[in-house]
């Protein structure tokens, strides 16, 4: 059985006393490649910076394997949501992947040759070692997220969290994303992505946490994204979906994907 590398213990975030997280428990075993789902306003994002303790929980705890994330804080690698970074401030794409290491090196040592070979690395993981030199303000959406890809993998962490990796991006970068996601689960790494895509879901994940305020379902993705499981976490919003390959999914997949559109009326 897989070590717990991320337990979650009554989780409970609110802004202005409304609960945004209520009572969340999950235990994230190692090398588990987890998508968080569900619909807008549901706390997925907080979710993440609550397990980065950007924001502080009013209830309950988060450990990174068995200890506070402070401690353990080089273990996890980030990549926040493309929207929250400032892409006008000038510096160019190794510069800003090289910062990755600066959580190894300290404020005190500043990266040199060997940094930088790292990041030309990383870069090329994603396709862009070509850009090194380019101004981050010059990229375009998806190149842009591919650079903050990079930069999390020089890190060399053992947890990933992604905040909407897929989020408007071109087809080549979600090419490089997938690629990525899979190379990381070889190696054993965990990866938890905040994902938007429910007809992706099914082909790039093997876990699912399904979220809405409080942890709907949560386990193996062929357990638990069920057409019955969707309708509790999205309730009465629309529910897009896209036709699937049936070959490649399980009966519950296949009944949950087939319609277009589900839309629960209210009572």
């Amino acid at each position: 059985m897989n070590e717990n590398v991320i337990e979650v213990h009554d989780l409970t975030v609110a802004y202005k006393e409304k609960p945004v997280l209520w009572d969340i428990d999950i235990n994230v075993p190692q090398g588990k490649l987890l998508a968080i789902v569900g619909p807008n306003g549901a706390g997925k994002s907080t979710f993440i910076q609550s397990i980065l303790e950007i924001i502080k929980p009013v209830a309950g705890r988060v450990l990174i394997c068995g200890k506070p994330y402070k401690v353990n804080r080089k273990k996890v690698g980030y990549v926040p949501q493309r929207s929250s970074v400032d892409w006008d401030f000038p510096t160019n794409v190794l510069d800003v992947v090289t910062m990755g290491r600066y959580g190894a090196l300290g404020w005190m040592k500043r990266p040199g040759k060997k940094e930088q070979e790292m990041a030309m690395e990383a870069l090329k993981k994603v396709a862009m070692e070509e850009f090194h030199n380019r101004q981050i303000s010059q990229l375009s959406g998806g190149q842009q997220q591919r650079v903050f890809l990079a930069r999390a993998l020089v890190q060399d962490a053992d947890i990933y969290l992604m905040d909407e990796p897929f989020q408007g991006v071109d087809a080549l970068t979600e090419r490089v994303i997938v690629k990525l996601l899979m190379d990381l689960k070889e190696q054993g790494k965990t990866v938890i992505v905040v994902h938007h895509d429910l007809q992706t879901v099914a082909e790039y994940f093997e876990w699912v946490m399904l979220l809405n305020v409080r942890c709907i379902a949560y386990g193996p993705q062929e357990e638990v994204f069920t057409k019955e499981n969707l309708i509790k976490t999205y309730g009465n919003q629309p529910i897009p979906f896209m036709k699937f390959n049936e070959k490649k999914h399980s009966k519950n997949q296949i009944a949950a994907l087939k319609p277009k559109t589900i839309v629960v009326e209210e009572k």
